[in-house]
């Protein structure tokens, strides 16, 4: 399938490497589809997309679709795993009764299940031995084929992988579809986080959810790009748990805080490596500066350098910021009203982050900067 001429104005090789990373979180994936709908109005240009768990299923959705369907397909699997159940007229979403009308809805999909999603093993298979899952995701499996064209998102000129844990070994693995044929199972597999979702057998391996040992595919991404990208790279994270929050006051507050730290934290780190990684080679090209001319010229001395080389980035974080009324039943609460809000923010946030986007110069050759529309006074720039 032949690629997208590049952008008006640039050469393909000139137009920077794209990539989209998403984050794990259940119901609040939401806030990755409303953001993809903007970003996509934006630019059709996203050479990879990369994610775990309900990012990968978000994923999977983009990959697997044509541009022109995308947006349409994302809003059917939304549709089809949201409650049927609304705000009453005249609750304001900040209005103290909100949040246990939230939990009313989270307990609603525990008990009963998401449509499209997973559905609740029935009492039988609970005696004599209970069953290694709360729930069975068969219903995923058939929405996967359903709303995603394997063939295209195997054949597709865009790169599309996902992590899982094989949980025998408890090691990371990426399932990439230039490596292999992806299929429901490997998608499946992302979201598989236990008890509530069994593994995931795949050639005789089981896995579950990536989101165990890491909540965002940013690492194997950059990791990539010096071969992927000699120049330049724009990566779009989208997170859906922040890492800044207040004290919490209530133990329902402390469940959501600790949530938000524990899986936002796997993204600062990641940036944190890339940076310091950044700042290594810009060290050691100064340091390689210091040498007379002829030892500049060694070969080994250049391949010290070429082994080193690392493109200019910039990394446009976009993260779901928690809203009053929410508490730590946010990435299970499947409620119709919920996804639209998220769907909504998601958007918003990305709109702003592309207006951000384009008031920034690009970092210097080898540069790295991270761009947070939330936090401007704290942006972080690096390599200029």
């Amino acid at each position: 399938m032949p690629r997208k001429p590049a952008e008006p104005g640039r050469t393909e090789s000139e137009r920077p490497y794209t990539a989209l990373v998403l984050q794990g979180g259940g119901a609040l994936g939401a806030y990755q589809a409303g953001a993809f709908e903007s970003l996509a109005a934006h630019t059709a240009h996203i050479d990879w997309v990369a994610g775990v768990s309900i990012g990968a299923i978000n994923a999977a959705l983009i990959a697997g679709n044509p541009p022109e369907r995308r947006i349409e397909r994302l809003h059917a699997f939304w549709e089809r795993v949201s409650l049927p159940v609304t705000v009453p007229h005249g609750m304001d979403s900040h209005d103290s009764v909100r949040p246990w009308w939230n939990n009313g809805a989270a307990l609603w999909g525990m008990l009963l299940g998401v449509p499209g999603f997973f559905a609740p093993r029935p009492w039988w298979e609970w005696w004599p031995r209970p069953p290694a899952s709360v729930y069975d995701t068969a219903p995923l499996r058939e929405t996967l084929q359903d709303l995603v064209d394997f063939d295209r998102l195997n054949d597709g000129p865009m790169r599309f992988s996902v992590e899982a844990v094989d949980v025998e070994t408890g090691n990371l693995i990426h399932f990439d579809n230039r490596n292999l044929r992806i299929r429901p199972e490997h998608v499946m597999a992302s979201g598989a986080l236990p008890p509530g979702f069994p593994p995931i057998e795949i050639d005789g391996r089981h896995y579950w959810d990536g989101g165990l040992v890491s909540n965002t595919p940013l690492a194997e991404v950059m990791e990539q790009l010096p071969a992927l990208a000699p120049r330049s790279a724009t990566i779009f994270q989208i997170d859906l748990f922040s890492a800044r929050g207040s004290v919490p006051n209530s133990l329902d507050a402390v469940g959501e805080r600790e949530k938000d730290i524990r899986f936002s934290s796997r993204t600062r780190l990641v940036s944190d490596l890339v940076r310091e990684r950044h700042q290594l080679h810009r060290d050691l090209k100064a340091l390689v500066a210091l040498l007379p001319e002829r030892q500049r010229a060694r070969a080994e001395v250049q391949a010290l350098l070429a082994e080193n080389a690392q493109p200019a980035v910039t990394l446009v974080h976009v993260i779901h910021r928690r809203k009053p009324y929410e508490s730590q039943n946010k990435d299970y609460e499947f409620s119709a009203q919920s996804m639209r809000e998220h769907w909504v923010a998601g958007m918003s946030d990305m709109q702003a982050s592309l207006a951000l986007l384009a008031t920034r110069r690009p970092p210097c050759a080898g540069g790295f900067c991270v761009i947070d529309h939330q936090a401007p006074q704290t942006e972080l720039r690096y390599g200029d």
